[in-house]
């Protein structure tokens, strides 16, 4: 394990606003990230996930607000930061006219810290031909060289958009949920943005939540799954139950499917008052408090592409 000051700031974002055209893409966005954690950002499609970490790595400007990762401007410190950061974007950005052994000589050639003997176990796990062009790869090999390259020089920031895309499921619950956790346990950081919620929810220490540009949540997951319950509970009445903390409700019948937030003594003594029957409780997942908190029908239409604009 690489020995690092515990004190360093990996990434400290501070009211960060981003505006393409009309779109407000970040809005007051703060957030610090520290060693050792994986870090899931998750958000609908247009929520401003891609544009932080687009920040994050120096491609846009801080306008309003300051962006500084291991204590430098990513924009002014271009050299200092992109060395220790593994980076794989989720349209795959690859040069097509290479094959996957020369993208690995040139990755490391850029990365004095690049450990071979890793690099061809990975190759070796995804079973990659490496004389294959890049041009000539299937989606899901595309996904896995780009993540061969963004992790093989062990970063000491691992950024991820949608690392899953691509990738079938095994490939998905087992490969990518170890590389990204070896990056945690070796004293590293990971972020990874992911529509995925399951996945998120497999992952991931601490969690960000956006919604059109703003953080609606953020906590380690524990402290975030022991405040939100999912709650089945028996009540004939046409309207959910009068209690404080309901994020949503759901009827069928003469039953009440609810996601609470807040302490489960305290929801439990609420209904109890009301003297409404809980036939079912347990944490709620990421995902059901994910749907409770933004929704995601009203974004479907939503697109993060920036409007043609100076960075």
């Amino acid at each position: 394990m690489v020995n690092r000051d515990p004190s360093e700031s990996v990434v400290e974002v501070t009211d960060l606003s981003r505006q393409f055209g009309s779109t407000m893409a970040l809005d007051g966005i703060s957030l610090r990230v520290q060693l050792g954690l994986v870090y899931g950002l998750v958000g609908a499609n247009g929520a401003g996930k891609t544009t932080l970490i687009k920040h994050l790595l120096g491609s846009l400007r801080a306008k309003q607000g300051s962006v500084r990762v291991f204590g430098m401007d990513p924009v002014r410190n271009p050299v200092e930061v992109l060395r220790r950061i593994g980076y794989l974007s989720e349209d795959r950005d690859l040069p097509e006219w290479m094959r996957i052994d020369e993208l690995m000589r040139l990755t490391a050639a850029c990365h004095p810290n690049w450990d071979s003997d890793y690099g061809r176990e990975l190759l070796a796990t995804f079973g990659l031909d490496v004389s294959k062009q890049i041009q000539h790869l299937s989606k899901g090999m595309r996904a896995q060289t780009g993540l061969i390259a963004a992790v093989a020089h062990r970063p000491d920031l691992l950024l991820l958009d949608e690392p899953s895309t691509g990738l079938d499921a095994v490939v998905r619950r087992d490969i990518l949920n170890e590389i990204i956790r070896a990056v945690a346990d070796d004293g590293r950081t990971a972020i990874f943005s992911s529509h995925l919620l399951d996945e998120v929810e497999l992952m991931s220490d601490y969690v960000f939540m956006m919604d059109e540009g703003k953080m609606v949540l953020e906590g380690s997951l524990d402290d975030i799954k022991a405040q939100h319950q999912q709650l089945s509970v028996r009540s004939s009445s046409d309207a959910p139950p009068p209690i404080e903390g309901i994020l949503s409700a759901q009827r069928q019948g003469d039953t009440w499917s609810l996601v609470c937030n807040g302490a489960s003594q305290s929801i439990h003594a609420a209904l109890q008052e009301q003297g409404i029957e809980v036939i079912k409780s347990r944490y709620a997942s990421l995902q059901e408090i994910f749907v409770a908190r933004v929704g995601h029908d009203r974004h479907a239409s939503r697109s993060e592409t920036p409007v043609a604009e100076e960075a």
